[in-house]
């Protein structure tokens, strides 16, 4: 070996000793990462669904209030009839009390052809509102404030009744306050229901990800005791996903096995090729050789060869 090698291969060894260790980098935890990901899906289809959920059963009780309104609001125009003066009247009374209460929170009113409209008792000196000009020839549902402590639910439709050319206004009034405490009912067992439905989804994923992952737990511990020598290799049955990722470690382990006993069989042979020349060396130095010169010469090249060809083998 040249000095120029060994001042290579010094310099070499040198930075290998002063690099720190290396270590790969921890990107978060895998067992996290996947419940975080099915947590958020969870609540964005159980906010999406119980927000439909919410719109049907919604929809629904207010239809059942509306179709109630709308059985009385036709009873009404049925009952109607236009009297002597031209005046409406109606022929039987509906047969709902809240009708005679004043501000039962059930009302009606029939307006038109420019004469006062005719309330239900219980509207007292109220009126409901007519303003709106336009043509109800078909049923009109809306929600109204026109009274400031009542919201209402109002039913309203224009007809023209037999022996009359004018149209009139027929309506319908209840309070929203039975539909609202409907709507906060249903809703009161809907959100802890998809509440309590998101935290037992969660908790499910959770379980299903420790039981998944644990093969890998399986495999740190039997790294570790391939480490203190308890094993060469990994060879407990694992999952049909994690085997071929154990298969390729069990095979690399195997390959560095081989490089290091190919390593070992370099050194041996190094070794014994460098002992033979040594001990001429050794013994002509200690004789009274007259060609000690060419003797180390020869001894020295052979040496040399023998360096080289090991350095080409490792290099190869």
């Amino acid at each position: 070996m040249t000095e120029g090698d060994a001042a290579k291969a010094e310099a070499a060894s040198d930075d290998f000793a002063s690099r720190p260790a290396l270590t790969s980098r921890i990107t978060g935890s895998l067992a996290r990462r996947m419940i975080a990901i099915a947590a958020l899906w969870i609540s964005l289809l159980l906010i999406g669904g119980g927000f439909a959920l919410d719109r049907v059963l919604t929809g629904a009780i207010t239809r059942n209030f509306d179709s109630n309104l709308e059985y009385v609001l036709i009873a009404m125009i049925r009952s109607s009839e236009i009297g002597p003066d031209g005046e409406v009247r109606m022929i039987e009374p509906l047969g709902d009390q809240r009708f005679l209460e004043p501000y039962s929170g059930l009302y009606w009113q029939i307006s038109g052809g420019g004469q006062e409209p005719y309330p239900s008792r219980s509207l007292w000196e109220r009126r409901l509102d007519t303003s709106d000009k336009h043509d109800d020839r078909q049923l009109h549902t809306y929600d109204s404030r026109q009274f400031p402590d009542e919201e209402l639910r109002v039913l309203e439709r224009d007809v023209v009744l037999p022996g009359s050319k004018v149209n009139w206004r027929f309506q319908i009034a209840q309070s929203r306050e039975a539909l609202d405490l409907q709507i906060r009912a249903v809703r009161a067992t809907l959100i802890p229901s998809l509440a309590l439905l998101g935290l037992g989804l969660i908790v499910l994923a959770g379980l299903q990800t420790f039981y998944g992952l644990w093969p890998l737990r399986h495999i740190r511990r039997a790294i570790a005791a391939m480490r203190g020598g308890e094993n060469r290799r990994i060879i407990a049955p694992l999952p049909l996903e994690v085997q071929p990722m154990v298969d390729e470690l069990n095979a690399l382990l195997a390959h560095n096995e081989k490089q290091a006993e190919e390593a070992r069989l370099h050194a041996g042979n190094l070794a014994h090729a460098l002992k033979t020349p040594l001990t001429v060396l050794l013994t002509s130095a200690t004789g009274s050789t007259s060609d000690l010169a060419d003797i180390v010469r020869r001894e020295a090249a052979a040496m040399r060869r023998q360096v080289d060809h090991h350095l080409a083998r490792a290099r190869a």
